[in-house]
């Protein structure tokens, strides 16, 4: 059910991604990749916040459009905001795996541990293509043990991501999860924008490979590329979904973060008002 969840969320947010800025003048901000922090001017832009209104849930999303450079957003206090990664850092956990020669390309297996989880996408052999897609935390896990905290904190400091805390040896497969780590929408943002450009410390056929395993959904007209999180054991819990559009000859770059406690009060109470209506 929680995939069903997660996969509900997704493409809630997918409309406020895959779009034509509606003749609605508002604020936006010139933006770069080392700084989104400009002077504001007046553009033609989408009302972000109409969203979130709509469905009644607290988040933010921040948008930066390349070609124009500008950043649309919606709550930038809270794109600020640092955040536990949660599956998000799959992103990260697949180039370092990748690039340390732990696992050697998309389709090599791991044998399942034989633990039934509630999630049928997690409950095979899997490899690192299938992993992301279903975002199996078990998979991911070994990856992390694998690549060993020395060399996992190695890795986070080149690259900078978030606030580069990693915690404790025994951290080592769960502090994307629990925390320490920490990353802002904002920078989330740019560490997409430095994987797309090839400005990240990975070899080209390790980034390539891990923005291929990424495209979300693909049409003759974009290509989206993104990974959902979700932070459970937060107060309130936390919900992730990061990425980037390609679409007419430009990249946006999106970062949406929300409390989805009201989200899993809604879904469950859906769920339960169809299933009266249908005698179940």
């Amino acid at each position: 059910m929680l995939f069903g969840i997660r996969q509900s969320l997704s493409l809630f947010f997918i409309p406020i991604i895959i779009i034509s800025f509606w003749p609605v003048y508002v604020q936006a901000k010139p933006g770069s990749s080392s700084s989104i922090n400009s002077v504001t001017v007046n553009t033609k832009s989408p009302d972000l916040g109409r969203h979130f209104q709509q469905f009644g849930v607290t988040g933010s999303i921040i948008i930066y459009d390349t070609k124009n450079n500008l950043t649309y957003e919606h709550n930038p206090q809270r794109n600020t905001t640092a955040f536990t990664p949660a599956s998000t850092f799959k992103i990260f956990n697949a180039l370092t795996a990748l690039e340390t020669g732990v696992i050697v390309d998309d389709v090599a297996i791991l044998t399942w541990d034989g633990i039934y989880r509630n999630f049928p996408g997690w409950n095979q052999d899997t490899n690192l293509r299938q992993g992301f897609k279903y975002s199996v935390v078990w998979f991911y896990q070994i990856l992390a043990r694998k690549i060993g905290y020395v060399r996992m904190e190695e890795w986070i400091n080149k690259v900078g991501y978030g606030n580069r805390q990693i915690g404790t040896t025994k951290d080592i497969d769960k502090f994307w999860l629990q925390g320490p780590l920490k990353i802002s929408p904002k920078a989330q943002i740019d560490f997409l924008q430095r994987l797309y450009q090839g400005n990240l410390p990975f070899s080209n056929r390790t980034m390539n490979l891990v923005k291929d395993i990424m495209v979300f959904e693909q049409t003759p007209d974009y290509i989206l590329r993104a990974k959902t999180g979700w932070l459970t054991g937060s107060k309130p819990p936390i919900g992730w979904f990061v990425g980037y559009l390609e679409q007419n000859n430009n990249v946006y770059f999106f970062a949406t973060n929300i409390d989805t406690a009201l989200f899993f009060l809604k879904y469950h109470t859906s769920i339960a008002k169809r299933s009266m209506e249908q005698g179940l």
